[in-house]
């Protein structure tokens, strides 16, 4: 009999071209100070000071964001599983760490040539509908603030 998948079967996937080479998109993954930079959107911010990343398989993260005029406090933590420069990363990731309730996160970028790069991105796990919708508009948030900070790359 086979094992149950611990991440479950609820989830979404999206796909994002940027507009920088697939090095430097990786880098932005698993650089903390540009991580730091990006991570959060422009309605958090993430001080450098709090992100502590061993970008390795059985290595882990952690993050805390402060968000909203109130600067409301989330920590995230998770573990990388998969780590293949400069094309694929996965990780589990929680805003409760500590618990047992973590997420289980896929990038994978290719090289479009032209100086771009697509993203594919899938978040699965436990989570409500309702909860997976409020994660795909967050990450959403996030992207778009990784997009400004690739467009205006040197």
């Amino acid at each position: 009999m086979a094992e149950p998948d611990p991440f479950g079967i609820g989830g979404f996937a999206t796909r994002r071209v940027f507009a920088a080479v697939r090095d430097r998109v990786w880098r932005e993954w698993t650089e903390p100070e540009r991580f730091a930079d990006w991570f959060g959107g422009v309605q958090c911010e993430v001080p450098l000071a709090t992100v502590s990343m061993d970008v390795r398989p059985g290595g882990g993260f952690r993050v805390t964001m402060f968000c909203g005029p109130e600067r409301r406090m989330i920590r995230w933590a998770g573990e990388y599983h998969e780590v293949i420069a400069p094309e694929r990363l996965v990780f589990t990731i929680t805003d409760q760490p500590g618990g047992d309730s973590y997420e289980l996160v896929t990038v994978q970028l290719s090289d479009l040539g032209d100086g771009r790069t697509e993203m594919h991105f899938e978040q699965r796990g436990h989570m409500r509908p309702d909860e997976y919708d409020h994660a795909k508009s967050g990450w959403g948030a996030f992207f778009a603030r990784l997009d400004e900070r690739l467009a205006g790359a040197s």
